[in-house]
């Protein structure tokens, strides 16, 4: 897993990703990015230990690093799954989560409220509920991966 240790969320993440991964008896090795040296380093860390796929965690600075991540993904022929839709539209393989549009819109009906004169802490705290997956054929095919009918049946967009 990539996070960027910056980011409040990461310590978190890399936790939940731990829990899962022992209940399937995988190992999970953490690996920090706070800027571009760093993820060089971490993928070329990544053959070391022998990995054989990649989450790339939340946060913005990841994020505006997409195209850096998913070039060195596609060099080292590693399947990754990354949380915004960016990534698989700049030919990464597969994005799976909350939609930011509606975030971004919820923000703004909570924003709206707060104006008219509701207190921020009497408002419920909300989780999103819309979420996207997204597909790149062209990068599984590069990857020499079949994806499964049934995930592109429930796919929100693939891109060919």
């Amino acid at each position: 897993m990539l996070v960027d240790q910056a980011d409040p969320r990461a310590e978190a993440q890399v936790a939940d990703l731990q829990e899962a991964a022992r209940g399937l008896a995988l190992q999970i090795h953490s690996l920090n990015a706070s800027n571009e040296d760093e993820i060089d380093k971490a993928f070329a860390s990544l053959s070391k230990v022998g990995a054989r796929g990649l989450l790339v965690g939340t946060g913005e600075f990841l994020r505006r690093r997409a195209e850096q991540i998913v070039r060195l993904a596609a060099q080292q022929n590693l399947p990754a799954i990354y949380q915004y839709s960016d990534f698989a539209k700049v030919g990464g393989l597969i994005s799976y989560g909350a939609d930011l549009i509606d975030s971004y819109r919820q923000a703004g009906v909570y924003t709206g409220r707060i104006l008219k004169g509701e207190k921020p802490g009497d408002l419920p705290v909300l989780q999103a509920t819309k979420f996207d997956l997204v597909i790149n054929l062209k990068a599984a095919k590069a990857l020499g991966l079949a994806i499964p009918p049934g995930v592109f049946a429930i796919a929100d967009e693939v891109i060919e």
